[in-house]
């Protein structure tokens, strides 16, 4: 048999048992299993491998792991390399496998979920489904006295179970609701996520619209026996069955509808007309698995970091966050993470692991996933060593906390810009608020008010808006776009409005606190500051405003502390110019002008770094006598605010007499 047209050069099936085609012919695969595992392993990774983590992965303590290796690899070589372009390359210490020229089933789906399930065309998921249908990621390579390996590889099925699951929900969404490939792919949804609502709400919908009834009666029987087992409530699959029954599915069909978007599920009339409640994004932190040598399946440090973050993360108010209980439950059942996910019917998932080695060093993986699609949109490692476990795991904690509090906050305002304005419900318009806020110009605050008055007039009791509404006027005053009084009324008022509608919400308390410090009351600004922070000690915009206040009024010492502290929990922030220029200010005041300059100048090259910041670096490296480089930035003010002035600086901060005088002297010279 000839080439396949349009069929690459290789081809490497990993769905279903491994199978490797050359120019279009069948290519029998050596008998080792640890040839088939190292190729496989090396395809799925894309990059270098190193030979002592390809020794660890596969050979359990061998006399000769490396010489195994090496025998391996060669026949990998006499399997994949041509005489004009080797596949199997090695540099120095690492090993990787170059199929750029061919094509890997499993490549091509993490490629796709990474790039973005909901953008694929209908076309494109399908032949990703087609491609997820060959079965079992590595089925039947399995090996037993490799640990790692095993590992590696039923990290993998979960992982490609979950967007074989993802596939087939956006791909069925695209479909039009007669479309008689819809039925066959909700079906396999269905199998694959056995617990999945919103897979059994749109069978249930596509058998009503074809007149199956008895077959739906027989399903949301079998779903409801299912759910039972399980401890789980199956109401709201019932309700859609009967919401479904009730619809007029021929004319549906005759007039050309498409199915109910799926994350706007059928309800029963019944209950359609009660109040909904204000939407946030829902995130669960499952267990994390300890890989400790010596480590117990429960109680030990992964379940007491989960717990922490867990209960962090809630006191910050901005996300709905799955109760430990549950988490915990479904962990015990060894329900797998992604399976968690839909289970729970959350937007996103937080898990990981953690391994505490013989050294001290303890080092923790986290990765946030899209639930619905499967994405990765974060991933990442936090090391550290001390002899107090405690004190490290609060220290690691923190930081997951704030990380993961950033991660869906950024997901959320990129999800928004997105969608046309006129569709945003009051979460949506909140975060295309804080998307225009965080630009820092007058326009975009002007455009990040509107939108968190949309946010208020959609739901008044959604707290966090206020903060977001009142952080506009703050900015209207502190940057000289509005008359300075009756802006920080405005800022003062709304931000009065938000605590009254959620007292324990840290950020009413932040927007309250500035508020009074624009009006010239740092003493009680501090005290509702240290009450945001108290609420919720992870919250980074707490802690820097701290620092704000303090590297002006108060201890210029406290003031460091408090924004190192920010900067340790948010290092990324898009309020990080304000960060470091206040940690040079409170330098200033400890006359340590040197550190100033560098802090400043740090400030000044954010991109989003305003004209207070940029006279703030100016007069930092004046008074430390690097006079060229404060011209640069002398020029660069000039430029881009031609009328800005010292009194502009000194009219939005509260500095004490002396920093006010060196700065004068500063500027003026």
């Amino acid at each position: 048999m000839g080439t396949v047209v349009g069929e690459p050069a290789l081809t490497l099936r990993l769905f279903g048992p491994p199978a490797l085609r050359r120019d279009g012919q069948a290519v029998a695969l050596p008998p080792s299993r640890k040839v088939r595992a190292l190729l496989a392993y090396l395809a799925l990774a894309g990059h270098g491998v190193s030979r002592s983590r390809l020794c660890e992965l596969l050979w359990d303590l061998p006399s000769d792991p490396r010489g195994e290796l090496r025998w391996t690899l060669s026949k990998l070589r006499g399997l994949l390399d041509a005489p004009s372009r080797p596949c199997v390359v090695t540099t120095g210490d690492s090993v990787a496998v170059d199929l750029a020229e061919g094509a890997v089933d499993a490549v091509q789906v993490q490629r796709a979920v990474q790039q973005g399930i909901a953008t694929t065309s209908a076309d494109g998921l399908e032949a990703l489904a087609g491609l997820l249908a060959g079965g079992e990621f590595l089925e039947g390579l399995d090996l037993p006295r490799s640990p790692a390996f095993t590992g590696w590889q039923l990290a993998q099925r979960r992982r490609f179970r979950a967007a074989e699951a993802a596939v087939l929900e956006h791909w069925v969404q695209a479909l039009p609701a007669d479309d008689p490939r819809a039925l066959p792919a909700l079906e396999r949804w269905t199998t694959i996520a056995p617990f999945d609502k919103r897979a059994h709400q749109g069978l249930l919908q596509a058998l009503a619209v074809g007149g199956r009834l008895h077959e739906g009666e027989a399903h949301l029987a079998a779903t409801a026996r299912r759910y039972e087992a399980e401890g789980l409530d199956w109401a709201p699959i019932g309700h859609a069955w009967r919401a479904a029954r009730q619809g007029r599915p021929a004319a549906a069909i005759a007039a050309g509808a498409t199915r109910p978007a799926l994350n706007e599920p059928i309800t029963d009339p019944a209950v359609a007309t009660a109040p909904a409640a204000a939407r946030r994004a829902s995130l669960a932190v499952m267990p994390f698995t300890d890989l400790s040598p010596g480590a117990g399946l429960r109680g030990g440090m992964g379940d007491g970091l989960a717990h922490d973050v867990i209960s962090r993360l809630a006191k910050l108010r901005s996300l709905f966050v799955i109760a430990q209980g549950s988490v915990f439950a479904l962990d015990e059942r060894r329900v797998d993470p992604h399976d968690a996910g839909r289970r729970l019917d959350v937007d996103y998932l937080a898990s990981g692991s953690l391994r505490r080695d013989a050294d001290g060093r303890l080092r923790v993986m986290v990765q946030l996933t899209d639930a619905r699609s499967a994405r990765v949109l974060w991933a990442d490692e936090f090391q550290g060593q001390r002899d107090d476990t405690l004190a490290l795991l609060d220290e690691v904690g923190n930081r997951i906390v704030s990380a993961l509090s950033q991660q869906v906050e950024m997901a959320e305002r990129n999800r928004a810009v997105l969608k046309p304005p006129g569709s945003l419900d009051a979460w949506e318009a909140h975060h295309r608020g804080l998307w225009h806020m965080l630009r820092f110009n007058r326009e975009d605050n002007e455009q990040a008010r509107h939108f968190f008055e949309t946010a208020l007039r959609l739901d008044p009791t959604f707290g966090r808006p206020y903060a977001g509404l009142s952080f506009t006027h703050f900015q209207d005053a502190f940057l000289g776009w509005a008359e300075h009084r009756g802006a920080a009324e405005q800022a003062y008022r709304i931000a009065s409005q938000g605590l009254m509608v959620d007292e324990h919400d840290p950020a009413a308390h932040w927007a309250l606190g500035r508020a009074m410090w624009l009006q010239g009351r740092p003493g009680d600004g501090l005290t509702e500051l240290q009450a945001a922070v108290h609420l919720s000690p992870n919250f980074a915009l707490g802690h820097y405003t701290l620092g704000f206040v303090q590297s002006q009024s108060g201890d210029p010492q406290a003031a460091i502390g408090a924004v190192d502290l920010a900067r340790a929990l948010s290092p990324f922030d898009p309020l990080l110019f304000g960060m470091l220029a206040s940690r040079a200010l409170a330098l200033l005041r400890l006359d340590r002008a040197e550190e100033a300059a560098n802090w400043a100048l740090q400030a000044a090259a954010r991109p989003n770094a305003h004209a207070h910041i940029q006279a703030i670096a100016l007069g930092c490296l004046r008074l430390a006598g690097r006079q060229a480089e404060a011209q640069s930035v002398a020029d660069a003010l000039k430029r881009d605010w031609p009328a800005y002035g010292l009194e502009d600086l000194l009219r939005a901060f509260r500095l004490p007499p002396p920093l006010q005088d060196l700065l004068r002297r500063a500027l003026a010279a």
